[in-house]
């Protein structure tokens, strides 16, 4: 059959017309379904996403509260760090005293803020039995440590911190301040800049 008996074979001659009308409801229905196709794609892939996110958050909060150990009257942690002279601070040496453990940096402003007021509670408070003792968290160690402790005349001792000593005492930020009793638990737990007066008065409820 030649091209001009197929297009016979068409009938041509037919009452057939083009229907814009239909042709356009047809490609609109092809669009709204390729459309519903791709919202159910882009939302499964969001749910997914969001699943991952979620468990990647419950992993990180999980390993966090597992790790930490900020409960009232838990014992703290030991530890057995140089200081900046090179004596040995053992924190289970300082038993039967009451113990400000305080996580800071040479870098963090707050930390600074905070500095003179533990000074001024370490010289009034020493002969009740409390002692101060700093974590610096600086990754340089004593290099800013040690200029910064002698330009600020700080009367209590400071250690350089670890990973490992800020994973088991929950170091998410600084500063931190911990009080630790005479029995060597943890009796409280301050994240951020302390406020001096309510500190004070833990530290006089714990002395008495």
């Amino acid at each position: 059959m030649n091209v001009d008996a197929a297009l016979d074979a068409l009938n041509p001659d037919a009452e057939w017309q083009p229907d814009p009308g239909r042709a356009l409801r047809d490609l609109q229905e092809r669009n709204s379904r390729a459309s519903a196709l791709t919202r159910r794609s882009m939302l499964a892939a969001a749910a997914v996403a969001a699943c991952l996110c979620m468990a990647a958050l419950m992993e990180f909060r999980g390993v966090s509260a597992a790790d930490r150990v900020l409960k009232d009257r838990q014992p703290a942690p030991d530890f057995a760090l140089p200081d900046s002279t090179g004596a040995v601070i053992r924190l289970s040496s300082y038993r039967h005293n009451v113990v400000l453990l305080n996580f800071w940096a040479t870098w963090c402003g707050g930390c600074k803020m905070e500095i003179p007021g533990f000074m001024g509670l370490q010289s009034e408070y020493k002969d009740r039995g409390f002692r101060v003792i700093g974590v610096a968290m600086d990754d340089d160690g004593f290099h800013s440590v040690t200029p910064f402790f002698q330009a600020w005349k700080m009367n209590y001792p400071v250690v350089i911190g670890s990973a490992r000593l800020a994973k088991v005492y929950g170091v998410e930020a600084m500063p931190e301040t911990l009080l630790i009793d005479g029995s060597g638990r943890i009796a409280a737990f301050h994240l951020g800049v302390v406020d001096l007066p309510s500190l004070e008065r833990e530290i006089r409820t714990l002395l008495n």
